[in-house]
């Protein structure tokens, strides 16, 4: 006998979860299926959570941002003494998501899932029984995996992904990163936080997706903490040394030794086994789930969310994705559709985040702009705090000063952005930064004074109706 549900989400990390949660909040009758014996996800479990438990842990410990230093009496090992947090932060976390499901009264199901046709799930259980689920609609979110390059031996012991690396015992004296993306900037910064030796083989493009400005921004404060950053660059392959060290060979020749590599370059999506093509789910060349922007497949009923659709693989988006797919999907008179202005950020040492247009696409799309700067150098909170570097860019129209882009390289930086977010939400202008008031002394002041500077580049090539004075 198949069980009947409302709903069934394949996958209970953040799109699975908040997918679940927001069609049981509206009274659905909802189970949820994972592989793994607790909910959460990766971003429970190897990315989210636990990379950012190692952030603020490396950054404690090696004293950055501390302008009053304090000589450590504990004698252990520091990587014991941050995966100790990070299990800590973990395990509050999952439980979280446990209390919420349970919460909301919605079954969870542990074992394989896969898609016999159109409303039915198959479950594999962990004893080899298995269970048919139906339900009109169901929600695939998987989520993705850490991609692994074929010219990479990842059988060495010393070579590891973004989730493998939270199993070394201890921190390497010497680490490779491969991919300057998010991932690769938050462990070569954690890594250099424990004193390592830190390179950066940046691909094609340092730090892709960030405004070309900022990213050079970024690149100054990883190098003043010791990061080596090659860019457009590329590995060729990986092998030991006679010596017994990781030897990397780039395209153009050039050697890169280390103690440990870790390859982030990205991630491809988890639906081996799922049956998705089978029953005719549209899929890309690189596996990612096609929908439309209601997160409906090909399939009648079969909805998609989060990274196994493809980037920009980040869990607040991921989320946002599920609860407007079910929203949809039962026709809820709440949720229609997903942030036009999403943040997007990297915590690495120091943070970048930014939301709209960069520079570089508001030239290409040809709009009159001008932009508006301010250094955390100067600001008074920025200097107290030990962690000056970085800048508050702001990217706005010529003509009416409309706020286009925000980016921010910066401690804070994913907490400063949502300022920028809200303005351009409304459409608001950099006049809002200088009409506000913001308390003396905190990083937020940086809009103001990025506003003020946007309007003193304004005044020299037109009259301005206000005064810039600061």
């Amino acid at each position: 006998m198949a069980n009947k549900y409302d709903l069934v989400v394949i996958g209970a990390g953040s799109a699975g979860e908040k997918g679940a949660a927001q069609a049981a909040y509206f009274g659905k009758n909802v189970a949820i299926v994972d592989s793994g014996a607790r909910p959460g996800g990766v971003a429970v479990t190897t990315a989210g959570i636990p990379t950012k438990a190692l952030r603020e842990g490396a950054i404690y410990l090696s004293g950055l941002g501390q302008t009053i230093h304090v000589a450590p009496t504990d004698k252990q090992d520091p990587w014991a003494l941050l995966m100790d947090r990070k299990r800590e932060a973990s395990e509050v976390m999952t439980m979280a998501v446990e209390r919420n499901l349970a919460r909301h009264a919605i079954e969870r199901i542990q074992g394989r899932a896969c898609l016999p046709g159109a409303g039915r799930v198959q479950v594999e259980k962990p004893d080899g029984g298995r269970v048919v689920l139906e339900s009109e609609v169901i929600l695939v979110a998987c989520g993705s995996r850490p991609k692994h390059p074929p010219n990479i031996p990842f059988d060495d012991p010393d070579v590891h992904d973004t989730e493998t690396i939270l199993d070394i015992e201890r921190a390497p004296k010497s680490i490779l990163v491969i991919g300057s993306g998010p991932a690769g900037c938050e462990y070569a910064s954690i890594f250099a936080a424990l004193g390592a030796r830190v390179t950066i083989v940046g691909g094609s493009h340092p730090f892709p997706a960030v405004d070309a400005e900022m990213a050079a921004v970024l690149a100054e404060s990883l190098n003043s903490m010791g990061i080596r950053v090659i860019p457009a660059a590329s590995v060729s392959s990986v092998a030991r040394s006679a010596a017994s060290q990781l030897e990397a060979r780039l395209v153009d020749g050039r050697v890169e030794s280390a103690e440990k590599v870790l390859v982030a370059v990205g991630r491809r999506p988890q639906i081996e086994g799922l049956g998705l093509s089978e029953i005719g789910v549209e899929l890309d060349a690189d596996g990612w789930v096609q929908v439309d922007e209601r997160y409906r497949t090909a399939v009648p009923g079969v909805l998609a969310a989060g990274d196994i659709i493809g980037p920009p693989g980040l869990a607040a988006i991921a989320m946002e994705q599920a609860r407007v797919a079910v929203c949809h999907a039962f026709d809820f008179n709440f949720k229609n559709e997903t942030d036009r202005f999403r943040p997007t950020y990297i915590f690495s040492i120091p943070e970048v985040a930014w939301v709209g247009l960069t520079e570089e696409q508001a030239r290409a799309d040809g709009i009159d702009h001008e932009v508006g700067r301010c250094s955390f150098s100067t600001n008074p909170k920025a200097r107290i705090s030990g962690f000056p570097d970085g800048l508050v860019k702001l990217v706005f129209r010529s003509p009416d000063k409309v706020l286009l882009g925000v980016h921010i390289v910066g401690e804070l930086a994913s907490e400063l952005i949502h300022i920028g977010q809200f303005v351009m939400h409304v459409g608001g202008t950099i006049d809002r930064f200088i009409d506000a008031t913001f308390a003396v002394p905190t990083r937020s002041e940086a809009y103001k004074y990025a506003a003020y500077d946007g309007l003193q580049r304004l005044a020299r090539h037109c009259e301005m109706p206000r005064s810039s004075a600061r």
